[in-house]
């Protein structure tokens, strides 16, 4: 049996060790496939990313499921039922959908956006169920805000896997991680009045949103950045992580803050987006605190490098959710 039997329909291994502690990783083709292919937005990012992790030196490493559609009730946990409902119904104005991007859309737009939601809702579930880490092959939708989508978000995932931790499972200190490029201003506005969720997002201040929001943390990069100063503020938002003792760790893992990205106006390298991400999965070893990987923006040119970075994020992950499971 492959990594990829339950996107065939078949039964995956038992959850007791999950395989050795292999890292499950939520992924539908319509991720791609529910993206107009004249849309700006690099759609292919994920079938590549699904090719490179299958190969068959990591087919030991990774569990490949197939999410579900979020409900309408998951969704207004975090959004505006008007807002869901004109959505899901297709009745969004025109300055709404221009103002989200992936246009043109295609009707597949609604599935996607559920199973993408979904897959972020699953993940959730899982680490919550089994401790470790775990990720959505896609996401990281920060821009959404309560009652309108924006710069390629249509719902905030982190928002509502945050709200949904808090009371499906009655956790009192949850912790989101945005170190994609842009800053999170959608979550930052859904969460604002919600104590219980410290958001912190590292950032280019120089960047979309231009108008930026309120975090809790706001740690701001100038344009130009490189690994040494976007290592330094990612130790201030571990530093401030570890003071909050969360139980749950989202991570908006964004890799549009590497130098060759298109939209990135940072000057990270490869290396130094691994060592990141490297940094934020040994907290979550040390403290044995689930932890929910979202994928967040990428956007470089080739888009080789996006992937390559992925690649990276999702090995790392894989090995830290091994050392976390091993100690349990």
């Amino acid at each position: 049996m492959n990594n990829f039997d339950e996107l065939k329909g078949k039964k995956s291994p038992p959850s007791g060790n999950e395989s050795n502690h292999r890292l499950s990783i939520w992924y539908h083709p319509i991720y791609t496939e529910g993206i107009h292919p004249d849309a700006r937005f690099p759609r292919d990012r994920y079938t590549k990313l699904v090719d490179k992790l299958k190969i068959p030196e990591h087919s030991d490493k990774f569990i490949i499921k197939q999410p579900i559609e979020a409900s309408r009730n998951q969704l207004i946990v975090a959004h505006s039922p008007n807002y869901v409902d004109n959505f899901l119904n297709q009745n969004l104005t025109e300055k709404e959908i221009k103002r989200i991007g992936l246009t043109p859309w295609t009707p597949d737009i609604i599935p996607r956006t559920l199973l993408l939601m979904g897959g972020a809702i699953a993940a959730l579930d899982h680490v919550m169920e089994n401790g470790g880490i775990a990720g959505n092959m896609a996401g990281g939708t920060h821009h959404a805000h309560y009652d309108f989508g924006s710069g390629y978000c249509i719902f905030n995932d982190l928002a509502v896997c945050s709200l949904l931790a808090l009371s499906k499972y009655q956790l009192t200190k949850i912790v989101v991680i945005d170190l994609d490029v842009h800053q999170g201003d959608g979550t930052a506005t859904i969460l604002q009045d919600v104590d219980e969720v410290l958001t912190i997002s590292v950032h280019c201040q120089q960047n979309f949103p231009f108008r930026k929001s309120e975090s809790d943390y706001d740690l701001d990069l100038p344009a130009n950045a490189g690994d040494e100063e976007i290592l330094s503020m990612v130790t201030r938002a571990l530093e401030i992580t570890k003071q909050f003792d969360p139980e749950l760790i989202l991570f908006q893992a964004g890799v549009d803050g590497l130098a060759t990205d298109a939209l990135g106006k940072l000057n990270i390298s490869r290396q130094g987006m691994n060592m990141r991400n490297e940094m934020v999965f040994d907290l979550a070893v040390k403290q044995s605190i689930p932890t929910v990987v979202f994928m967040g923006g990428g956007y470089s040119n080739p888009i080789s490098h996006t992937i390559d970075a992925f690649s990276d994020l999702f090995l790392s992950a894989y090995r830290a959710n091994k050392q976390i499971l091993a100690k349990s």
